[in-house]
């Protein structure tokens, strides 16, 4: 029996991966138990070293399985094993590797007798060496090159850049030496006083982390795994990003807490946590302030993060917004520029260029409203006229579209 999609089932991970249909799942995201002794509510975290790595062959070759073809596998693990299942997925099970992410946090596992942990090992996986989903043109995937922030050139690629190597101290320490554009990503643990914290799992990870992963690796409808859901931040905020996901656990108070999470979480609401991680590390006493220009583009990031999805009530920036669309219509309407990607991403690089705050989904819903207020410039615009013959090929398409979008994800069509 295929499990339910929009669902977590408290079922052991073996069995619920063996009992999904093969080459249906777009992106599976797992983080196991690290076999460290860590004190779960019904499973045991200390198997024998021969035991763990045989059962995490077992799990990962139903994974394989379960993907589709152009699927993507992450892999979320700690010091003792990483190298060990890096070598199982490749060798034995047949995943191809592109990446060795380093989650760097805070508020780690403070040692007395050796170096603090503070780090884990995110391994990114593909089925399939040249055809796999990376949305690499995601606004909300790239981040500010130095060309943007500290030298302002006007050569810089206005869509920003994406992640490279590094190596990195603590971030509070060094002012403008940690930079989110590297494959060292840090985001804060999520410790016992964030207002994020659930509090009835210790391995809860970040919203904003797995955001990054989910918007890079799949696509709207597409189905987000997560075999061992725990604290369940993997489906929240797979439901946030507007995917389709599915969780197994075989802890039934966890399935019954995540179900909760689920419930009060809808698609298109804002990921918890800062999107600017730096903003939630405080400075040490007596370090150097950043430069000025790039310390205010920093508040200002912040600022607009707080502010409600959309809710754009500065008259500067409605004119921006109207201006970015002028630059950006090509003789088009602007229901032409919000649906066509071509003209959509020229409109999301004249708002870049402008430094308006927000996302491009705040852009795009602000030109809307507009449009739906009637507050645009009247311009002439190019019009097309299409027949029903015209049009057959789409309807039933359509239709199917619009009521995926009313069913499962519970949005209207703007």
């Amino acid at each position: 029996m295929n499990p339910t999609i929009n669902e977590v089932h408290c079922i052991d991970c073996l069995e619920g991966l063996a009992a999904i249909e093969p080459g249906s799942i777009d992106l599976v995201f797992a983080d196991p138990p690290f076999n460290i002794g860590y004190q779960y509510d019904v499973y045991k975290d200390n198997r024998p070293y021969h035991e763990y790595l045989e059962w995490s062959r077992r799990w990962m070759e139903l994974v394989y399985k379960a993907l589709k073809p152009t699927g993507t596998f992450w892999l979320a693990i700690g010091d003792e094993y990483a190298a060990e299942l890096k070598l199982i997925a490749q060798r034995e099970v047949g995943f191809h590797w592109r990446s060795w992410v380093i989650w760097y946090y805070t508020f780690g596992v403070n040692c007395v007798r050796n170096f603090s942990r503070s780090h884990t090992h995110l391994l990114y996986f593909i089925k399939h060496r040249t055809h796999f989903t990376f949305n690499a043109w995601n606004p909300a995937i790239r981040v500010p090159s130095a060309r943007q922030l500290v030298y302002n050139d006007r050569r810089a690629e206005p869509a920003g850049r994406l992640p490279d190597n590094t190596w990195i101290l603590r971030p509070q320490d060094v002012p403008g030496g940690f930079a989110e554009d590297q494959d060292t990503w840090y985001f804060p643990r999520v410790a016992g006083t964030f207002k994020e914290r659930e509090g009835f799992h210790g391995c809860q990870m970040p919203e904003q982390l797995l955001g990054r992963i989910i918007r890079c690796c799949s696509n709207p409808l597409e189905i987000v795994l997560d075999p061992f859901a725990g604290s369940g931040t993997t489906l929240v905020v797979a439901k946030k990003l507007g995917r389709r996901w599915l969780g197994f656990d075989i802890s039934a108070e966890y399935v019954e807490r995540t179900r909760q999470r689920l419930a009060a979480a809808r698609a298109g609401d804002p990921l918890d946590g800062p999107e600017d991680p730096l903003s939630s590390a405080p400075k040490s006493a007596g370090t150097p302030g950043l430069r000025g220009k790039v310390k205010r583009r920093l508040r200002a990031a912040v600022a607009s993060k707080r502010k409600r999805r959309g809710d754009f009530d500065s008259s500067d920036i409605e004119e921006a917004i109207k201006s970015a669309y002028l630059c950006s219509r090509n003789g088009c309407s602007s229901d032409h520029v919000l649906a066509d990607p071509e003209l959509n991403y020229s409109f999301i690089e004249q708002c870049q260029r402008k430094g308006l705050p927000g996302t491009p989904r705040d852009w795009n819903l602000c030109l809307l409203r507009l449009r739906k207020a009637r507050r645009l410039p009247k311009v002439e615009c190019r019009s097309r006229i299409l027949t029903l013959r015209d049009m057959d090929d789409y309807i039933f398409a359509s239709e199917i579209a619009a009521e995926q979008l009313r069913v499962e994800l519970d949005l209207t069509l703007d």
